[in-house]
């Protein structure tokens, strides 16, 4: 037998995973050292209370006879594809709820989204890029290009005509930079795609986090439903990085090469994918309610406020960045010229705090560094102070 060749092409180790061994070692090696950890865009705060008890409910009905569950509807139960089809009303974006798709995340439907399009597509990424994005087309053999994002675009990368591609990663808010897309900068996008015939791949995870007059879906933009899917996610949104849900939505007009895009996708996950669990669900349902929204907004806000104080801190030291507003994610020039990964020791060792290095990210990501407001707010705040105390001398 032979393995998957293609898996020689990856990286050796995934950027997260290199981050923790560094870490670790670290810890080890100074178990007296208190290590602030802004690294890995990882939630700390709790579900909110709604979204707890809905999933207590959910488990409950489990246990008997007359209100148990088995397997649930291959594109999620219709309650909640409704509930996710009237949130993306109250800010203007018309979805039907026979157009979505209920997920354990976002993450995994961007690997996977793949098996519905051939090997032989082009697939565009912009650079700095969400690992998963080349990964995952790096194990199906597709050729990758790539469309800078850097200092001068503001990280916001656009399309050049002269370039074909077939398939295109956009991520907005994006991570890692935390940089949006203006409503004028989508549609250039958007009429890319439906000149070329591409289908755009866009991951709103952090769209929860736009204060701005952005869109928050790309079906805001005239023309996105006939070359774009959505996928979206409630970790960051709700704090489900451990309880896993999110959704994927895919218009039914959108066609290719004489096929229809919905109905492939649903023959896909009716193969390979069993759904999301009933008390999972429950839970996702509670997170749309006028109650959960007010809860959720909570928790979004104090990870704004994270956001604001490590942005200030880049302020006071005349430190580039972007995001830090409409994101969770701080993109920052790393200072003195230091590499990325030579910031992340410096950092490590001499302030005991984590970030990513911009260069795990991609080729334009070298000499940059992420930092995640995801952190609990005294922790923020004591990084915050080592770093500018550290950087001030």
């Amino acid at each position: 037998m032979k393995i998957n060749s293609n898996f020689d092409n990856l990286v050796p180790n995934y950027l997260f995973a290199e981050v923790a061994k560094r870490t670790n070692e670290f810890i080890s090696k100074n178990p007296d050292k208190k290590v602030i950890k802004l690294g890995i865009g990882d939630v700390t705060l709790p579900l909110a209370p709604v979204v707890v008890e809905a999933m207590k409910k959910g488990a409950d009905e489990l246990g008997n006879k007359e209100t148990f569950k088995g397997y649930p509807d291959y594109e999620g139960y219709e309650f909640v594809r409704q509930a996710v089809a009237d949130y993306y009303k109250s800010f203007g974006v018309k979805v039907g709820a026979d157009e979505i798709f209920i997920s354990d995340g976002a993450k995994s439907d961007c690997g996977n989204i793949g098996d519905i399009f051939g090997a032989d597509n082009t697939v565009l990424v912009t650079d700095p890029v969400y690992p998963v994005y080349v990964d995952s087309n790096i194990m199906a053999g597709r050729k990758i290009i790539y469309a800078d994002s850097n200092e001068e675009n503001g990280f916001a990368a656009m399309p050049d005509e002269s370039v074909k591609a077939d398939i295109i990663y956009l991520c907005s808010p994006n991570n890692p930079t935390g940089s949006a897309y203006t409503y004028d900068s989508l549609k250039k996008w958007v009429d890319y795609a439906n000149k070329n015939d591409a289908v755009i791949l866009y991951d709103a995870a952090y769209e929860a986090f736009i204060t701005e007059d952005i869109p928050r879906s790309i079906f805001a933009v005239e023309g996105a439903r006939t070359c774009a899917i959505e996928m979206c996610s409630l970790s960051k949104t709700a704090g489900f990085t451990g309880t896993r849900c999110g959704y994927t939505v895919i218009p039914k007009e959108l066609e290719r090469d004489g096929h229809n895009i919905y109905k492939l996708w649903y023959r896909r996950q009716a193969t390979k994918f069993n759904g999301v669990s009933w008390p999972v669900q429950c839970a996702a349902e509670a997170v749309f309610s006028e109650k959960g929204q007010k809860q959720i907004k909570e928790n979004i806000s104090y990870y704004q406020e994270n956001a604001r104080i490590i942005s200030s801190a880049m302020d006071e030291l005349g430190i580039y960045y972007t995001g830090g507003k409409n994101s969770p994610y701080i993109w920052l020039k790393c200072p003195n010229g230091m590499g990325s990964w030579e910031f992340f020791d410096y950092l490590l060792e001499n302030a005991n705090v984590v970030g990513t290095p911009g260069e795990g990210f991609g080729n334009n990501g070298a000499g940059y560094f992420r930092l995640t407001s995801f952190g609990d707010r005294e922790n923020t705040i004591e990084a915050v102070e080592r770093i500018k105390k550290l950087l001030k001398k």
